[in-house]
Order: C-alpha cells, then structure tokens, then sequence
C-alpha cells in the first residue's frame, strides 16, 4: 500500500495540476474574447452553397445508405443470429 505521505503528494500535485490548468483557460479565454471584441467583424460571405437539387441529394443518401450496408451488414447479419 502507498503510504500517507505518497497519497498526499499525489492527491496536491493532481488538485494543482487541475487548478492550474483551469485558470490557464481562463486566462486564454479572457485574451481570445478580449481581441474578438476589439476586431470588427468580417462581412459574410457571398458564397452560397450548391443547390443540388432534391434527386442528387437522394441519390446522396441513397449510395451512402448501400455503402453502410455493404461494410456493416455481414456484422448485423452474425449479431441478429445471436439473438442481441
């Protein structure tokens, strides 16, 4: 067993590390939010996403669905034989 003297060091070095570490995102908080207020802010972007139209998105969706079934479905097939 870890004597006393052990357990307290670990136990002070471990609250520290974590007092540290949450006062070091703080800090770091408090800097990023303090140069997002003094920047002004960019104009939005004209970009647009691409309109693909609902028969491509389903044509997406569709291949993506063959996909998952393909990689995935000897692995379904072995666990709905075990009764899962």
């Amino acid at each position: 067993m870890i004597s006393i003297l052990a357990q307290e060091r670990v136990l002070g070095a471990a609250l520290g590390t974590a007092f540290t570490g949450f006062i070091v995102f703080q800090q770091r908080k408090d800097i990023y939010d303090t140069i997002a207020k003094s920047q002004p802010k960019p104009p939005k972007s004209q970009m647009k996403e691409p309109n693909l139209g609902k028969k491509s998105q389903f044509d997406i969706a569709h291949y993506w669905n063959k996909a998952v079934d393909r990689a995935f479905g000897p692995a379904i097939q072995e666990l709905g034989s075990r009764r899962w």
